[in-house]
């Protein structure tokens, strides 16, 4: 079940940096992953052993490193959870092996001269011509100098951004909120009365943590940022719920290192050349559908009078 503290907030707490990244709209959805490039073959003696070795061979078929590689990024994500080290190693080749031998018994069947295979081989030749164009857009877009420029600018604008630490207790009603604000005027804990009363699972204690005013529903930023240092809030009304806001700290948001979000920055950075060279490519095309569109909903009904 999500929990309030994520839903308050209208943007995670730290990819918030991210969030300054996406100036730019992107417009289009890339569910890829960049497709990872393999190692580059090292320059070695002609006595060394070759970049790409042969690991098993089936009925005279070859099966080398680099084919597990690709099986491994295939269906990585499926791999049995304990196999792991040269146990996963074993399970690939042997993937691979039954791979071959059914595809031979396939084509053997003829398979590969029916409709539906034809059809999914164009669509997986074109899907991997897509990724790997997708895989060189992004690579090409990464340097150093264009990550710094982009942090140059994502930076500026959070200069003088400020932030405030705050914790809250959320109860169903006004007059809950405004009987846990009295205890809370004659010395109460916060933080333990946050824990007892609140309706929120997902805060410690009522803490909130360091957050930007747009990073939280309006209704409550607007009071949480009027606070004074130390300073509690009148019942506070949101779509969830009637809150107690006291401020602990503000602060002019820290600026994060490169280093730290320079993951952040290759991403936004692939995903943009990807997105743009997508788009120019619809715009140069001519893209017709001519499926029927589907009809209108029928209107409601009116509702009858009532007698």
């Amino acid at each position: 079940m999500l929990s309030t503290t994520s839903s308050l907030r209208t943007v995670p707490a730290f990819p918030t940096f991210g969030r300054r990244l996406a100036g730019v709209a992107l417009g289009i959805a890339l569910a890829l992953q960049l497709v990872p490039a393999g190692p580059a073959a090292a320059q070695t003696p002609a006595a060394a052993k070759p970049a790409d070795p042969v690991v098993a061979r089936v009925d005279g078929q070859d099966i080398k490193t680099s084919d597990l590689a690709i099986v491994e990024e295939d269906i990585g994500a499926n791999l049995p959870q304990q196999v792991a080290g040269e146990g996963k190693r074993e399970y690939l080749i042997t993937f691979v092996a039954d791979m071959l031998l059914v595809a031979k018994a396939a084509e053997a069947k003829k398979l590969t001269d029916t409709d539906d295979f034809k059809r999914r081989l164009a669509y997986l030749r074109n899907k991997l011509l897509m990724e790997l164009s997708l895989q060189a857009e992004a690579k090409n877009s990464i340097s150093d100098a264009a990550m710094h420029k982009l942090y140059d600018e994502a930076t500026k604008q959070m200069t003088g951004e400020k932030e405030v630490r705050a914790r809250h207790i959320l109860v169903e009603t006004e007059d809950e909120a405004k009987a846990i604000l009295a205890e809370l005027k004659k010395g109460a804990d916060f933080a333990e009365l946050a824990k007892q009363k609140s309706k929120d699972p997902g805060a410690n204690g009522g803490d909130l943590g360091y957050f930007t005013k747009d990073q939280m529903v309006p209704e409550f930023s607007e009071v949480a940022f009027k606070l004074d240092k130390g300073q509690l809030s009148d019942p506070v009304k949101s779509q969830f719920g009637w809150h107690i806001i006291e401020v602990e700290d503000k602060r002019d948001r820290p600026v994060p290192d490169f280093d730290k979000v320079k993951d952040q920055l290759e991403t936004y950075l692939s995903r943009k050349a990807q997105s743009e060279f997508v788009g120019k490519l619809r715009a140069d095309a001519k893209i017709e559908r001519l499926d029927p569109k589907p009809a209108p909903s029928p209107a409601a009904p009116p509702p009858e009078p009532k007698k």
